[in-house]
């Protein structure tokens, strides 16, 4: 191993390269990507890479870097991923560069479906996509075929309906036309009020498998952990608020979350 290493860490607007010592704990590189971009609100944040088996791991603050199973081929390679989306934006983030890191991160999983968006929802979002990145709609300046809509709506919403690229455009001008007169950070937080109220907001899903062997999703947000069927995200069919559970204990891949109350019974599953 050389006595410097090569790290190149992406975040949703672009590439970071830095170089490490072979004894620099996860926190401090962490830390050097917070003060290099400005974040001060560090908590919703983490370090994302694929470890040496090729699962998706968060880089662990209180350990070396080198010691968490990385690829070995350099630069070791990271993402600065949102971690931990707040139940309310407006009320708890602080600082305009998280907001503009949760608002391009939203954007890019809405329009990738990985967060599922209804198809009226997806044109409003795309309005103020549009507001925020072009600011008021004018029509002086405005021509047909202005809108990329492969870069405004998922895919899955514009092969559901069997609309026009010029339909497309008219439904999401209807939209931008009311936005007249707001800021590119308000429109952000107008996105992310929105985006917000989605099914599959500020959720990571881990996939699992019960005492029978039947594959689930365990999903943790804000509010707490649920279970999920694994061919629907959507619904959840257990649910612990954080409120309710007593204790989560884990031994090698098996894992049990004991409730506060005793009629319940421990609900236990196995890591993938």
């Amino acid at each position: 191993m050389p006595k410097q290493i090569n790290v190149t860490v992406s975040t949703v607007e672009c590439d970071l390269d830095f170089a490490i010592q072979p004894n620099t704990l996860g926190k401090n590189l962490f830390d050097q990507i917070c003060h290099t971009i400005g974040v001060k609100e560090v908590w919703y944040f983490g370090l994302q890479y694929i470890d040496n088996k090729g699962v998706t791991s968060w880089l662990r603050m209180n350990k070396k870097v080198k010691e968490q199973n990385l690829q070995k081929q350099y630069p070791w390679r990271f993402r600065f991923k949102v971690k931990l989306y707040p139940e309310d934006v407006a009320y708890h983030v602080i600082q305009d560069v998280t907001l503009r890191l949760f608002y391009l991160e939203l954007k890019e999983l809405i329009i990738t479906d990985e967060v599922y968006c209804p198809p009226e929802t997806s044109v409003l979002l795309a309005s103020y996509l549009c507001q925020e990145k072009f600011g008021d709609f004018d029509p002086e300046i405005y021509h047909s075929n202005l809108l990329d809509i492969t870069c405004l709506l998922p895919v899955r919403v514009i092969q559901q309906h069997r609309l026009t690229h010029g339909q497309w455009e008219e439904k999401i001008v209807d939209c931008w036309l009311e936005h007249k007169d707001q800021l590119r950070e308000e429109a952000m937080l107008s996105y992310l009020k929105i985006a917000q109220d989605l099914d599959m907001y500020g959720i990571n899903y881990f996939e699992i498998y019960n005492r029978k062997g039947s594959k689930l999703w365990l999903g943790i947000d804000a509010l707490g952990i649920n279970i999920y069927h694994f061919n629907d995200k959507l619904a959840p069919q257990i649910g612990f608020p954080w409120s309710e559970i007593n204790n989560i204990s884990y031994s090698d891949k098996r894992f049990t979350i004991q409730t506060a109350s005793h009629k319940s019974p421990d609900f236990i599953f196995v890591t993938a």
